[in-house]
């Protein structure tokens, strides 16, 4: 304080030019270096989960087979935590998503084997009955008013009744080559092997497609980066920003040598990408995404806002039956049977997921790359469990405590920003 007992004055920076936008101060320019452990913790937690099954399986949790077993295996429990989590987002829950599996996977080997009919049309009539499936439960939930736990719980038993009814409580199979190909297959060696020293040799276009992913991701981050910078919203710093990108530019190559070292892309793999990146660019760019997130961090405010809560909670939920009846094609077509007990458990899966992947309980916050980096988490604790020989009491055991910890996680992070402001 002066003599006088008023505040010395602030220095202030030169007005900026007629028309421009107001210099941008050096936090939201990338002038602190720290980490936000809400965005970040998952990723973080991924990594150490990965280091330790690597160490105590002696490797082979990174061996090229396992990795592609991984992904292969665990690739409908990601396509349902893509649709769970838009639920998620939205302040609501899907308990039926794994009965739907049954009930498609169903009437998908009813129509192509008992039916004969083309698998093209088999896959586009299954994925309109998902459609059926989702849109009977979203008039329920957005326009009748009855909770989506509880619509979707009694989804849960009709399904299921009705995919004993369909099978005849009996396994119905082989599926056709090309649906067994998508949900097992790999990708050609059109371009052939190139040599990588002492990793032996992998296939070129899997290489190129990691590349190219590569430079996806790179561009793609420092376009958003720019753009916040221009609104003076805050980013990390510079440093901070290059080395998740280094980070994440090599987990994506390690995963795709490996893969290139085995036997190429999974075709699942292909399917994955592209619906990671659509429904990404649909909850960051699209207003229907927009509104989903607007009506799970306040309904009131949302509906008071011109949003259409009604129609957007109504077509989330057939969203999540589209990409349930995808899903059961999928988990039919790798086992090569339709089976009634298909899909038992996955909805707890795929909420799991969604929660270790960073979706809030209350609703309004999640991302589609968090809920695939959630199922990719209980993936490589079931396969790390299941090379060390852990009984599957073990295992569940382990699943539920990451959970339970994730779930806390975002209690307390909520709470402690609550404490600061």
């Amino acid at each position: 304080m002066s003599s006088s007992g008023q505040a010395p004055p602030r220095e202030t920076s030169p007005a900026p030019a007629s028309g421009s936008l107001p210099p941008v101060p050096a936090a939201a320019s990338g002038g602190r270096f720290s980490i936000n452990l809400r965005q970040s913790g998952i990723y973080i937690a991924f990594a150490l989960i990965i280091v330790l099954f690597s160490v105590v399986t002696d490797g082979e949790l990174l061996k090229p087979q396992n990795i592609s077993n991984i992904i292969v295996q665990n690739s409908y429990i990601l396509i349902l935590a893509i649709g769970m989590i838009l639920i998620i987002i939205a302040g609501h829950i899907d308990l039926s998503v794994g009965s739907v599996v049954a009930l498609t996977g169903a009437i998908a080997a009813v129509l192509m084997v008992n039916m004969h009919v083309a698998w093209p049309l088999a896959i586009i009539i299954t994925l309109v009955s998902g459609a059926l499936i989702g849109a009977w439960q979203g008039y329920w939930v957005a326009y009748f008013g009855i909770p989506a736990f509880i619509v979707t719980l009694g989804g849960l038993l009709i399904f299921r009744a009705l995919t004993l009814t369909v099978l005849g409580n009996q396994g119905i199979g082989p599926f056709p080559d090309e649906v067994r190909t998508l949900a097992n297959g790999f990708t050609s060696s059109y371009l052939g092997n190139i040599g990588l020293g002492p990793l032996g040799g992998a296939d070129l276009l899997t290489l190129l497609v990691g590349l190219a992913a590569v430079a996806s991701i790179i561009g793609t981050q420092w376009r958003t980066r720019q753009g916040r910078i221009g609104y003076r919203q805050q980013v990390d710093a510079l440093p901070l920003f290059i080395l998740k990108i280094v980070a994440a530019v090599a987990v994506v190559m390690a995963v795709i040598i490996q893969l290139a070292r085995f036997k190429n892309l999974p075709w699942v793999l292909v399917l994955l990408a592209v619906l990671v990146l659509a429904y990404t660019l649909l909850t960051n760019r699209a207003v229907f995404g927009r509104h989903i997130y607007a009506i799970g961090g306040n309904l009131n405010a949302a509906s008071l806002s011109g949003i259409k809560v009604k129609s957007v909670t109504f077509w989330i939920f057939v969203n999540m039956g589209v990409l349930a009846a995808l899903a059961g094609v999928i988990f039919a077509g790798r086992l090569n049977q339709a089976g009634p007990t298909a899909g038992t458990s996955f909805e707890l899966d795929a909420i799991a997921a969604a929660f270790i992947g960073g979706a809030a309980v209350q609703g309004g916050v999640g991302k589609v790359i968090g809920a695939i980096t959630g199922g990719l988490i209980m993936a490589v604790i079931n396969n790390g469990m299941s090379l060390i020989g852990a009984p599957s009491e073990r295992v569940l055991l382990i699943k539920g405590l990451v959970l339970l910890a994730a779930v806390a996680f975002d209690v307390w992070t909520k709470r402690r920003a609550g404490a600061s402001t």
